[in-house]
C-alpha cells in the first residue's frame, strides 16, 4: 500500500497556525497566540479521530463479506484435511497423494487470515528450512514422505497435529480483527505468494503441484478486488477495470493447464516460455492491485 500524497488536514492546520503565530510574535510580545493555537488544534485533532473511526465503520459490509468467505474456505479446508489426514493414517499413498492439493487450495485462497493467527501458519503450512528440523510439520512436512520418500509410515502423529491446526484455525477466525487494510495488504500478499515461491517451483517442491497453489492464491486475490469492486469503482473506475482485465488475462493463461478432473498439470510439465508468461501477467496484475489501498483510503 503506497503512502498518501496528500498531508492530513491537522498537520496542515498546525503549520498555518505557527506560520501566524511567528508573524505575530515579530510584532507582539504577548502569549496570546500560544493562546490561541493551543484552542484551535483540539477540534482538529477530535476531527481527525472521528475520520479514521468512520472510514473503519464505512467497511464493516466489505469486511464482514470477507469473513463470510474465509468462514466457508476454512470450513471445506477441514474437511478435505480430514479426508486427507485419514488416507496418510491408512497408509493409502495414492489415496493421499491426491487428496492433498485439493485440500491445500482452500488454505491457499485465505491465507492472509491464517497469516494473523501467530503460528498456525507455519504449524500447517511451513517448508524445510523456514523452521528448526524438531519444530517442521504440517502439509510440506507429509508431501515430502509421499512423494520423495513414497511412504506414509512415520506420519501418524503429524497427520494428527495437522488436523488438530486446521480444527484450531477454524476456531480462531471467528474471533480474529478484519478491517480493510487486511484487504488490500492481503490481496497483494496473496500474488507476493506466487511471484516468491510458486512461479518458482519451490513451494511443492516433492509433489510439484505447485499450480494448485498459484490458482488459489490468486483466486483469494481475486476475491477481495471483487468484494472492494463497487467501492473502487466510485473511486476510480479507470483503475477498477485495469485490474478486472488483468486477471482475466490471468486466468486465461492459467486456464490451459487445467486437467480434466478439475486439478492442474505438474509444474514440472511448464516450459520457460510458459513460465516467462504467467510470471509477466502476474506482474501487469501486481502492478495496479497494488494501488486498491491509497484509492480507497485504507
Amino acid at each position: 500500500m503506497k503512502a498518501r500524497v496528500t498531508l492530513p488536514a491537522t498537520i496542515l492546520l498546525s503549520s498555518v497556525l505557527f506560520a501566524a503565530c511567528g508573524n505575530q510574535a515579530a510584532t507582539n510580545t504577548t502569549t496570546a497566540p500560544a493562546t490561541t493555537e493551543a484552542t484551535t488544534t483540539t477540534p482538529a485533532a477530535s476531527t481527525s479521530s472521528t475520520e479514521a473511526t468512520t472510514t473503519t465503520a464505512d467497511f464493516k459490509n466489505e469486511t464482514e463479506q470477507y469473513r463470510t468467505y474465509a468462514i466457508g474456505e476454512i470450513d471445506s479446508f477441514v474437511t478435505e484435511t480430514e479426508k486427507f489426514t485419514e488416507a496418510v493414517k491408512a497408509g493409502k499413498l495414492k489415496e493421499a497423494q491426491a487428496l492433498y492439493a485439493p485440500a491445500r487450495m482452500h488454505y491457499e485462497r485465505i491465507e492472509p487470515i491464517a497469516e494473523a493467527l501467530g503460528n498456525l501458519d507455519p504449524d500447517i503450512d511451513a517448508r524445510a528450512g523456514d523452521v528448526d528440523d524438531k519444530d517442521w510439520r504440517g502439509f510440506h512436512k507429509i508431501e515430502q514422505a509421499l512423494w520423495e520418500k513414497k511412504t506414509t509410515d512415520g506420519m501418524s502423529e503429524y497427520a494428527d497435529r495437522l488436523l488438530q491446526d486446521a480444527q484450531l484455525l477454524r476456531a480462531k477466525v471467528e474471533t480474529v480483527e478484519i478491517d480493510a487494510s487486511m484487504l488490500v495488504v492481503g490481496a497483494v500478499e496473496l500474488l507476493n505468494e506466487v511471484s516468491s515461491s510458486k512461479i518458482t517451483g519451490e513451494e511443492e517442491r516433492y509433489s510439484h503441484t505447485d499450480l494448485y497453489d498459484f490458482v488459489a492464491n490468486v483466486e483469494g486475490a481475486e476475491k477481495i478486488y471483487e468484494i472492494l469492486k463497487p467501492r473502487l469503482a466510485e473511486k476510480d473506475p479507470d483503475l477498477e477495470k485495469q485490474i478486472g482485465e488483468r486477471f482475466d488475462a490471468l486466468n486465461k493463461e492459467l486456464a490451459p493447464f487445467a486437467t480434466k478432473d478439475g486439478g492442474y498439470v505438474t509444474y514440472d510439465k511448464l516450459t520457460k516460455e510458459d513460465i516467462r508468461t504467467l510470471s509477466q501477467n502476474l506482474d501487469a496484475l501486481a502492478e495496479p492491485l497494488s494501488q486498491m489501498g491509497t484509492i480507497l483510503g485504507v
